[in-house]
Parts: C-alpha cells; structure tokens; sequence
C-alpha cells in the first residue's frame, strides 16, 4: 500500500501482507496481517518508527522514496517481523541514530547485527524532541517481549503501540472501520500472542490510563481512531474474572469419547452454561485461543492412546499452559481400552494453571449408565462452581 495519512505529522508507510497463511510456523492468519511502520514529519525533521517484514522490503523502501533524510529510526520491539529491515534503512539513511531499550539493543546486535555505534539508547520515560513534536518512550517489557515500550507522541496524542493492541488483519484502510475487528481479529491476536503476559498487561493498562491518548497505532493490523473500545476490551480480557463458558477440547478415535461429549454439552446448556466443543481432527488453535480468553472452565476429552492421552489432545493441552488463560476449573473426560495414564499426564502438562481439578470420567469403551450419570453430576458442579463465583 502507499503512504497513508494519520494526521498532519505522521503517515503510515508500512506493507498489508494479504496472503500470509502462518505466523512463526505455529500461528494460523486467516485474514492475513499487516506490518505497520509510521513516518513522523516536523520543521523539516524525520523519524521513522519500525519497520516492516523482510519478505516486504519493497514496499516500505518504496514508500520511503521521497525521504532524502532520516534523524531517527525508532525501534519499538527487536522481533523481526518489526525489526528485521532496519539494516537496509541504517544502509540507505547514514546519518539515523536507531533508538531503542538498553534490553533491545544487544537483541539487534546478535539478531541483526547493527553496528552499537548507531543504537541510542533511551530509558523509561525519556524524551526526544523532532522539530515541533516530541516523543516519549515508555518502556513496556513483556507485552510481549522483555525489551518491547511504547512510543507516545506529543502534541498529537498518538500512542504507537507496537504488538500492543495488535491484530493480524489485512485491510485497505489505515483505521478501523468495523468495530466487530476488536472481537474477531484483535481478541484473537490477544490470545494467541498476549495472553500469557495478562499479569504485564494490567500494569501497563494501568500506566497507559494516565496518558491522554487519542489514537492508537499498533504494530500489526488497522489504527484505532477512537481508542477507547479496544483498552476497554484489553482490560476486560486480562481481568481476572472469567466469563461462565466453558471450553472442551477433544478427540475421539471410536466414538466412546464423543459419547462423553455430547452428554456434557448437552447438560452444560440444560443449565446455562455457554460451552464450546472443539474437534481436535480438524481445529483453528486460533479459534481455540479466543476461547480460552474468557472460559472459566477447560474439560479435556481424549481416548488413551498407548496409556497416555491422544496427541493432538497432549498438543492442546500443552499449548494452554503456555497461555496461561484465566481458568478456575479444569476436568479430564475420556475412554480407554485396557489400562491408561490419561489423568497423570495431562495433570503433569498444565503446571502453570493455577486451578481447581474437577473429578475426572474416563470410562472403560463405551459409556456405561454410572459414566453418564457421572457425566451429569460433573455438569451440575461446574454449573454450581460458576455460579458460585457470580460469572456471567
């Protein structure tokens, strides 16, 4: 895309990549994402801050044609993705100071290379002046790596957040112009991404309230015009207080475990629970990470496979743990043939949950009345633990 204006000081100069499919090798990009960079403009003097993928060094040094001079070149976060064209823009502009944390510093040294001459480093709340406007850096580690911070311009009020209200979201408007995008995309990209740094990011929400922000510029995906929906969804999902959902992923080989499943699902709704089954033969974990954003409660499915659960469920599970979601309750349903493990080993892949674990149902082949009926009481005790904590 071609620069694009934000306001009378900044354009936004980085690529939309419609057509990527998988972030890192792990995440999946349906709607593909973009990789934003901005360009600052005042009494003569310019600073760009971040730059774009690699694969899309064409479009940023395109839209940087008319730009005989470059002061400073801001670094906002050392993951490549944002970083990973600023030696070619250290090699076009020889007189640019990069700017970064003293932790993204040795990052782009050992990742990239940049010759510590040309790094200025700035401490948290730092400020420096381009012509008539100023920039002020907010160091904001673990949002979602320990060297990330915030750029906020003054006077414009602009908040460049970097993968902070982020979204992989392909689009041809700079702003956002479906406020749908903050449940879909943006709640997604907190999931996948940002989840596990809930307890950063309450700190940082809370810093962020003291500044008059008038418009956020993320890293990834549109600008937020009016930034008021999207801190408040932020603050709603790093809460503490899940929502009465829950979650459970499966799989089932012969049909026993589904058994399992369809009953639960069936009494979970008999009793206002929202629930939310996930065929793990044929699942988006991005979808599954939404999910997980506000469940108070993750009911594990699996047949045992070799004693131990299925997989792709081991996968899952595993990946939650990572995620670290809000969780207050988990339980394992599942089937096995002639002996298993199935409960040690998922309760030994979620040491990071800090959560209460409900009685487990593993049923020996198909589901006898007493597993069933199992079923239903460990239907009624979630419903009574949800609403014991007054989820809605």
């Amino acid at each position: 895309m071609p620069p694009r204006p934000l306001n009378a000081y900044v354009d936004a100069v980085g690529a939309v990549d419609w057509d990527r499919r998988l972030f890192d090798s792990l995440i999946p990009l349906p709607d593909g994402t973009s990789y934003n960079a901005y360009l600052v403009r005042s009494e003569g003097r310019t600073a760009l801050i971040d730059t774009v993928d690699p694969a899309k060094r064409r479009v940023l040094l395109g839209n940087l044609a008319g730009v005989e001079r470059l002061d400073y070149l801001i670094a906002n976060h050392a993951e490549q993705d944002h970083s990973g064209l600023i030696p070619d823009v250290l090699a076009r502009y020889p007189e640019a100071v990069l700017v970064c944390t003293p932790k993204a510093k040795g990052m782009l040294v050992d990742h990239l290379g940049i010759t510590e001459g040309r790094i200025k480093t700035v401490a948290d709340g730092e400020t420096l002046a381009l012509g008539g406007v100023t920039f002020e850096f907010l160091h904001m580690p673990w949002v979602h790596w320990p060297e990330t911070m915030v750029t906020y311009l003054r006077p414009a009020k602009i908040l460049f957040s970097c993968d902070f209200f982020g979204a992989h979201a392909a689009q041809s408007d700079v702003f956002v112009h479906d406020e749908s995008l903050i449940d879909l995309a943006a709640k997604r990209y907190y999931g996948e991404i940002m989840m596990p740094f809930r307890t950063s990011i309450q700190k940082h929400l809370a810093r962020l309230s003291g500044l008059d922000i008038a418009m956020i510029a993320p890293s990834h995906g549109p600008v937020y015009a009016d930034p008021v929906p999207i801190m408040a969804a932020y603050r709603d999902w790093a809460s503490e207080t899940p929502k009465n959902e829950v979650v459970i992923p499966y799989i089932s080989m012969h049909g026993s475990t589904a058994i399992l499943v369809e009953r639960l699902v069936s009494c979970l709704a008999g009793r206002a629970v929202r629930v939310q089954p996930f065929n793990l033969d044929d699942t988006d974990i991005g979808k599954l990470a939404v999910a997980l954003v506000d469940a108070a409660t993750l009911v594990v499915g699996t047949p045992a496979v070799h004693i131990g659960p299925h997989p792709r469920v081991a996968s899952v599970v595993f990946l939650a743990n990572a995620l670290r979601p809000k969780l207050k309750f988990v339980s394992i349903i599942g089937s096995y043939g002639w002996g298993h493990k199935i409960v040690d080993q998922i309760a030994g892949l979620i040491p990071n949950l800090k959560v209460e674990v409900l009685p487990p149902i593993i049923s020996r082949g198909l589901p006898k009345p007493a597993d069933l009926a199992a079923v239903d009481a460990l239907a009624e005790t979630i419903a009574a633990r949800h609403a014991a904590l007054g989820l809605k």
